[in-house]
């Protein structure tokens, strides 16, 4: 027998699905042919437009597409303000509306007609209610910056007031008092508490209007946060506290005061710590029940810095408290016969205080 035939080969068909359509694969990825590694180290290099392993330097492609910005910013075009940047500010979440907006210069040859252009497309652009947040937030702003608050705490007025705006609840209501309002809740939330007559001070509000309009929006954030928690919990979900916008703080203790007027008092840490003390004692005691935080954190701070060896007279702490001396001798007399009980043992044990320096009431 002689040798068996050869000849081409048989030719192999695969078989298509006629009603599969054809689909580009995606999973294809660029590897080195001579490293083989997976995941591929590839380098693109933009500027010589190829594309190199990075691994053993083989030019696996190129005239490669520049997918990046047109333009190159150097520190000299910076000088100027001119920032070739197309994509504009980034969206500001206390404004409402898409904030893209159209502005038509007029100038030149045509300046009539392109004023005219401009004043059409101003009143088509015109939104009432984005003005007035923006005149609020400038307000709160400088208010803010008046009493020397961090930028949160300005930022959290923002919020509240725009909460406010957006629902519509106090239409008639004065907006001075709505801001003065805004801005004693925010440092409440922000753990920088300010008395009712400090944002007097500064916005120029009555402490009766600041009471009456804060005491409105403390029912309504109220009010608005039990609203969101009955649907989130309807809906079947868990109502998270800290996506509401408010959070019902308790009131200002004598404790929170005192930290801010021993630093304007100059007075040490030490003494900054035994008056904290203090007035957490005469809180918990209730031996002056009645007073306000503000005069009850003065006569500590004052009984404070005679223990301390740091002595401060009456008026120079009313004068940063902002209460009269008489007030701080009278709640003075009141912790001097209960000295025993306000004093730590340990401290006078220790001898960090000495009772023989407190001055008679």
């Amino acid at each position: 027998m002689g040798p068996p035939a050869t000849g081409p080969p048989a030719a192999t068909t695969l078989a298509v699905k006629p009603d599969e359509p054809w689909t580009e694969n995606l999973t294809m990825r660029v590897i080195c042919k001579d490293c083989k590694e997976d995941p591929p180290n590839v380098v693109e290099d933009f500027a010589a437009g190829d594309m190199i392993c990075g691994s053993c330097g083989l030019v696996l492609g190129d005239r490669i597409v520049d997918t990046r910005s047109e333009w190159r910013t150097f520190t000299n075009d910076d000088q100027n303000n001119d920032d070739p940047s197309r994509v504009g500010d980034g969206a500001n979440p206390l404004l409402n509306g898409a904030q893209l907006q159209t502005a038509i210069a007029f100038g030149g040859g045509a300046a009539a007609k392109s004023r005219d252009l401009s004043r059409a497309q101003n009143k088509v652009n015109n939104d009432k209610s984005t003005k007035t947040l923006l005149a609020a937030y400038k307000q709160i702003g400088a208010f803010c910056d008046g009493m020397s608050t961090s930028k949160n705490v300005s930022d959290t007025s923002k919020h509240l007031f725009k909460i406010v705006h957006d629902e519509s609840a106090f239409r008639g209501k004065s907006q001075d008092s709505l801001i003065a309002a805004c801005i004693f809740i925010a440092c409440r939330q922000c753990k920088v508490a300010r008395t009712f007559r400090e944002v007097q001070d500064v916005t120029k509000v009555s402490k009766a209007e600041i009471g009456r309009a804060f005491k409105y929006l403390e029912k309504f954030f109220a009010a608005r946060n039990e609203k969101m928690k009955a649907a989130v919990v309807e809906a079947g979900g868990v109502f998270n506290p800290d996506g509401s916008g408010y959070d019902n703080v308790e009131s200002t203790t004598p404790k929170d005061l005192c930290t801010r007027f021993c630093n304007l008092l100059d007075l040490s840490q030490k003494c900054t710590r035994l008056s904290q003390d203090v007035a957490a004692k005469t809180e918990m005691s209730g031996i002056l029940a009645g007073r306000s935080p503000i005069s009850t954190a003065a006569a500590c701070i004052y009984m404070a810095s005679y223990l301390a060896g740091e002595p401060k007279s009456a008026k120079d702490v009313a004068i940063v408290a902002g209460v009269s001396d008489g007030t701080i001798r009278n709640a003075y007399k009141i912790m001097f016969g209960e000295k025993e009980k306000l004093i730590r043992k340990d401290w006078t044990a220790q001898g960090k205080v000495d009772l023989k320096r407190l001055p008679p009431a």
